[in-house]
């Protein structure tokens, strides 16, 4: 059949709702078996049995739990760990996984005596817990736990931060991270533009000493020094710069009527990845609308969860620093005690960040460190 013959609405057989995730035939899970994400081309599939209702799995695609908290290594550790950028005490991101799109890092920083460039892309940071201020080329900018920092290629920067507990999630982006279209949502959905804020120019420490610059390109780190501080700018003009925005000032989408799907979540896009940021929000209010993620079975992402903070009522045993990853063609979805249990409760109260990616990722050492190898079961 040619694309301009392909039919306009979907075919239907067998048992099936009228509306999908709304009132399923009694005794049946639907599936969603979906092209590009959930985006493309759909088809849910109505079964008597969970499709994650397994005895075993045998070989490389069963999910992935990581327990992040551990994590903590000294400066030392950290540069044991560190396989893709900075391996200084103050700053060695930690890689957990990555594809030729995208490299998930777990990043501590300490007092940094230099400066950093990434110049193999874009760094957008999830700050798990911690606060200070990070000084960039463009001014300096104060963070706190919940904020998204977006750190354009090239840009020159360290951070300074707080005495506490520092946890960062890197997400490094080789491509240009942007805002996703909105559509017929309007310009000001999810987060108005306005609400952005980007760095102040300030006095800058002129102490006439030797100051380093540590540039990583193809993973390598090359070191410049200058007799001078290189974030030396007095005024700039234009449209590419650091920003930020926190978590709280994000507002999901939300529908009374259907469950929606995760890429209506979705705060930056970049080539073969989408980041996404599950919040605080109300649950489907109708009977028979589902309140928890539909079966389904990443036909063309790979999937990874990092839990923030609050209850995540679609996993069980999941908390706050953990991260779980979903290879492409194996399923997932709600764990068994989910689906009664989001009948309880009235909203969620749960703060992750998503990243699905086109390509299949890859794990590293660091992250099998860090691995419940019983993950797989947690749906039994």
């Amino acid at each position: 059949m040619s694309k301009k013959e392909t039919p306009l609405f979907p075919l239907r057989k067998g048992l099936h709702t009228r509306q999908a995730h709304v009132d399923l035939p009694p005794g049946t899970f639907e599936e969603e078996h979906a092209r590009q994400g959930f985006y493309g081309r759909t088809t849910h599939l109505y079964r008597l049995h969970p499709v994650t209702d397994w005895t075993r799995i045998e070989g490389p695609l069963r999910p992935h739990c990581y327990d992040l908290n551990p994590l903590k290594p000294s400066a030392e550790e950290a540069i044991r760990l560190s396989m893709f950028g900075s391996t200084e005490a103050g700053f060695a991101p930690i890689c957990l996984l990555h594809n030729s799109d995208v490299a998930l890092h777990w990043v501590a920083p300490d007092t940094m005596d230099f400066f950093y460039r990434n110049a193999d892309g874009d760094d957008v940071y999830y700050i798990h817990a911690g606060a200070g201020k990070l000084e960039t080329t463009f001014g300096a900018l104060t963070y706190a736990t919940g904020d998204y920092l977006v750190i354009p290629r090239g840009t020159t920067y360290r951070f300074l931060p707080e005495s506490g507990d520092q946890r960062y999630l890197l997400i490094e982006s080789f491509s240009e991270v942007t805002i996703p279209d909105r559509n017929q949502l309007g310009p000001n959905a999810i987060f108005d533009p306005a609400m952005v804020d980007t760095p102040e120019l300030e006095p800058y420490d002129a102490t006439p000493r030797e100051w380093a610059v540590h540039i990583k390109r193809e993973h390598q780190i090359t070191k410049v020094f200058y007799p001078f501080n290189p974030l030396d700018v007095v005024g700039w003009k234009g449209d590419l710069t650091v920003w930020r925005i926190n978590v709280k000032d994000i507002r999901p989408i939300v529908s009374a009527r259907y469950h929606l799907p995760p890429s209506a979540h979705s705060t930056f896009i970049a080539n073969n990845f989408v980041i996404c940021s599950f919040l605080p929000r109300p649950f489907e209010e109708e009977e028979g609308a589902m309140r928890v993620p539909f079966f389904h079975s990443n036909i063309d992402y790979d999937e990874v969860l990092f839990y923030s903070a609050g209850h995540f009522f679609s996993r069980d045993g999941i908390g706050a620093g953990m991260m779980t990853w979903h290879p492409q063609g194996i399923h997932h979805g709600p764990h068994p005690k989910a689906i009664p249990l989001s009948r309880t409760k009235d909203r969620t109260d749960e703060v992750a960040v998503m990243v699905d990616t086109a390509r299949p990722l890859q794990a590293t050492p660091a992250a099998e460190l860090m691995e419940n190898l019983n993950y797989w079961a947690s749906w039994k």
